[in-house]
């Protein structure tokens, strides 16, 4: 019997990494998938609000990218069979009926912006 050769596998672990957003783009080859966490971050010393904004992107071909579709939708119905149906939180309805109001009462003035300070 002929022994059958080692191989040496090392495995990089990822980095746990939770996403706001998503954006999509693709070209004739691949599919781009930006996934984006947006953080707020507090320093004493300074008074304007700062984030951190970091992302990750994923790029794809298209047949790999329609079967991370399937198994999305089949994650996505075993968990609805579990759980029930996913809904849009009611905080972010709140949110974005808040945000629509503002939008309609600001002031609607057609200002060319001044680049000149």
């Amino acid at each position: 019997m002929t022994e059958q050769p080692k191989v040496n596998i090392q495995i990089k672990e990822g980095n746990v990494f939770f996403a706001h957003e998503m954006s999509s783009n693709f070209t004739p080859t691949q599919f781009s998938l930006d996934f984006k966490s947006i953080t707020p971050r507090t320093d004493p010393r300074s008074k304007q609000p700062s984030f951190l904004l970091e992302h990750n992107v994923v790029l794809i071909d298209p047949w790999h990218c329609k079967m991370v579709l399937q198994v999305l939708k089949n994650v996505i119905k075993k968990y609805e069979e579990e759980f029930g149906r996913i809904k849009k939180p009611k905080s972010l309805e709140k949110a974005e009926k808040k945000h629509k109001k503002q939008i309609e009462t600001s002031d609607k003035s057609t200002e060319t912006p001044s680049y000149f300070g």
